[in-house]
């Protein structure tokens, strides 16, 4: 584990290793953004608080949108097909010796058994799995267990069981109604795989206490109709649900992102908002939405793909690599690896990988253009991701610049009218 001192800091042999490589390509983050950090006497690292557990590496479905089958990063070739016990052993023993050691800082943990498709690793590994994942929490840490699944294999009576009896809470992927859902997230064949999900949907809701199913997340595709989405989404009763930006960035365009001030995302979103936002009671939480109104009103956000938030997760691979988050993936080969894992390397020699400092820096580590953006604190320069441009890596805009500027000044006039009218005062200046 290394040690990080607490004045005149300096950089471990750790830290050089991880530098180097990134050093090989000419882009941002590099050592450079670690050395600026480390010399700044009011900045430490934070330690991780979201673990990313692949307990499998493939899908049993064909999603065309999928940022790990069908982007730049192919390394899911060359991993294992599933996540064996003793990989499960040793990320379990790495999160209770990190937990352990930043016990303070850390409230509130949350493991998620991802994927691929997590479900494929059968309810037997999944069940060894979240007992091991439960029994490694430390005394003192509160920790939930999630898994996030496509929903075609929730049906499994015993798979239903191994949730129930540890608490897991689901994480469902949904792209609206048949037609909209079946348009992207088709089995290899070719065929739609919304009927498959709604039976898992129906299967989980009888068998297990309604709070089960936590979250719905649905891409954004901006040929659905954007009312008709939200509704589907709102029907399945989960209490939270959040929209995605398709991945891409400058150089690999998402679909629809033109090269000019278009704002059509923001265009498809703001009607969902307007609805949601006048809606009375308010029966689901739609992240990105929550997420603008607590930041406009000086808060914090609820995701990462806004706000200025510390980045606090790292992905585990079917192999025990360490990484940094899936949706790197969408940018180019090997963009996620640390050349860490959990056999040999405790998650605190993570800490000042330049993909983990830059996104701990908070204003510091955002292009010239963000920093002087009127929506900036907001933004944050957008999904992290979606800033990638060769040459000059990450610190640039989001390639969704417009459609996040329209959709956060949206969203705080109205909040910041309500706020004004209730207070009896002016509309604050949103720039000021």
């Amino acid at each position: 584990m290394i040690e990080l001192p607490l004045a005149q800091p300096r950089p471990t042999d750790t830290d050089v290793r991880l530098g180097a490589r990134i050093g090989t390509r000419t882009e941002w983050p590099d050592q450079s953004v670690v050395e600026a950090a480390l010399a700044d006497p009011a900045w430490r690292p934070l330690p991780f608080t979201h673990f990313i557990i692949k307990l499998h590496g493939r899908c049993n479905l064909a999603c065309d949108y999928c940022y790990m089958y069908e982007m730049a990063d192919q390394s899911w070739r060359s991993k294992p097909l599933a996540m064996k016990r003793a990989t499960v052993d040793a990320a379990a023993a790495r999160i209770a010796e990190h937990l352990s050691a930043h016990r303070e800082e850390i409230p509130e943990a949350v493991i998620s058994m991802h994927g691929g498709e997590a479900l494929l690793a059968g309810a037997d590994e999944l069940d060894y799995a979240a007992r091991v994942f439960r029994a490694a929490v430390p005394e003192g840490v509160n920790a939930r267990l999630t898994l996030t699944t496509n929903g075609v294999l929730l049906a499994d009576e015993r798979i239903l069981r191994v949730l129930e009896e540890h608490d897991v809470n689901v994480t469902l992927s949904l792209d609206g109604a048949r037609e909209a859902h079946d348009r992207h997230r088709k089995y290899a064949n070719g065929r739609g795989s919304y009927d498959a999900v709604m039976k898992g949907v129906a299967a989980l809701r009888a068998h297990a206490a309604p709070e089960r199913l936590r979250n719905v997340l649905c891409v954004v595709d901006l040929e659905n109709d954007p009312l008709e989405t939200y509704a589907e989404l709102a029907a399945l009763g989960a209490p939270n649900m959040d929209f995605l930006l398709p991945l891409g960035n400058w150089e690999q365009r998402p679909p629809g992102r033109e090269p000019d001030a278009s704002t059509a995302y923001a265009d498809w979103l703001i009607p969902i908002f307007d609805l949601w936002y006048a809606t009375i009671p308010m029966t689901t939480t739609v992240r990105l939405f929550d997420g603008i109104i607590r930041l406009a009103l000086g808060g914090h956000g609820s995701s990462e793909t806004i706000g200025l938030d510390s980045f606090q997760s790292l992905n585990i691979d079917t192999d025990g690599s360490i990484e940094l988050v899936d949706a790197l993936k969408s940018t180019f080969q090997d963009a996620p690896a640390t050349g860490l894992d959990v056999f040999g390397n405790a998650f605190d020699e993570a800490r000042l990988h330049p993909g983990v400092v830059a996104r701990q820096r908070g204003v510091e580590a955002l292009s010239a253009t963000c920093r002087s953006c009127t929506v900036r604190d907001v933004c944050g320069g957008g999904e992290y991701s979606t800033r990638y441009r060769p040459g000059s890596g990450f610190l640039n805009p989001s390639v969704y610049c417009q459609d996040l500027s329209t959709l956060i000044t949206h969203v705080r006039e109205r909040v910041f009218a309500d706020v004004a009218e209730l207070a009896g005062a002016a509309v604050p200046d949103p720039a000021g």
